[in-house]
């Protein structure tokens, strides 16, 4: 990182002091579950996708404070393979805000050396916004700095069940080579099968809306990670909160189950 606290954090509200966090505490990975558009809308006698569309100054903000800060991987959750139930007309919206945004999105994230990826199902998305995604993904792929994963058609359940197939696959293949399908498996190795499996796993993840759980995301993945609740929704979620939650993170002991 090169640039100061005070160049990221230029006017922070009182009572917060961003040189209170310790950079050399930076986690590599943060997750982010983005909740609150429609609740942020509903507050404004607006539809839902409308608060959606005010989530994008969020991310942008995040995006850059996080990737000033040193961290490493920024993975937020766009679209989760249960959001298909939501009504159709919030759905269509979200993808066509989807494919316009990244395409608006991805020349100054290229810029700033930010690598965009995916993880999740793309075959599902309708063609615009998956040639969107992938444009992205083609034109960062060979940055070297921060790694922005947008999980869009995620869900962790079918994410585990997607690894313990391709376990599964490799057994077959032992077998057939006459080698012991039955050898033990460890966690290394089945980690393999997620879409994560080059990713560190999250030192932290962060959710808006004061809401207190995980809605089927990265479950494997922060197993150890640290769990910040902010009730601040998430088109109001600025570099200070991100700052209030990494300063909270910085603030727990983590022990991984030992003693100290």
């Amino acid at each position: 990182m090169n640039k100061t606290l005070d160049y990221i954090f230029p006017n922070p509200p009182k009572g917060l002091d961003p040189a209170a966090l310790d950079l050399r505490a930076i986690p590599e990975h943060v997750a982010v579950i983005m909740d609150g558009n429609g609740r942020w809308a509903k507050k404004r006698a607006l539809n839902r996708l409308k608060g959606h569309k005010a989530g994008i100054e969020a991310v942008r903000e995040t995006i850059r404070c996080a990737s000033d800060l040193g961290v490493r991987y920024l993975t937020i959750y766009s679209f989760s393979t249960e959001n298909w139930k939501r009504p159709q007309e919030e759905v269509v919206g979200l993808m066509d805000l989807f494919a316009k945004t990244m395409l608006a999105e991805v020349d100054g994230l290229h810029e700033e050396n930010v690598r965009v990826r995916t993880i999740g199902d793309l075959s599902a998305l309708p063609a615009e916004t998956r040639e969107a995604f992938e444009e992205a993904w083609l034109k960062t792929r060979g940055n070297t700095g921060m790694t922005l994963v947008v999980a869009v058609n995620y869900g962790s359940r079918q994410e585990i069940l997607h690894a313990a197939e391709a376990c599964v696959r490799r057994a077959l293949a032992t077998a057939a080579e006459g080698g012991d399908p039955t050898a033990p498996l460890t966690e290394a190795e089945f980690a393999q099968g997620l879409y994560t499996a080059d990713i560190p796993d999250p030192g932290v993840v962060i959710r808006t809306s004061g809401e207190m759980r995980l809605s089927n995301y990265l479950l494997w993945q922060v197993a150890y990670s640290e769990f910040v609740s902010t009730d601040v929704l998430w088109p109001d979620f600025n570099r200070y909160e991100f700052l209030r939650c990494l300063l909270e993170f910085q603030s727990r002991d983590r022990r991984f189950g030992a003693v100290k």
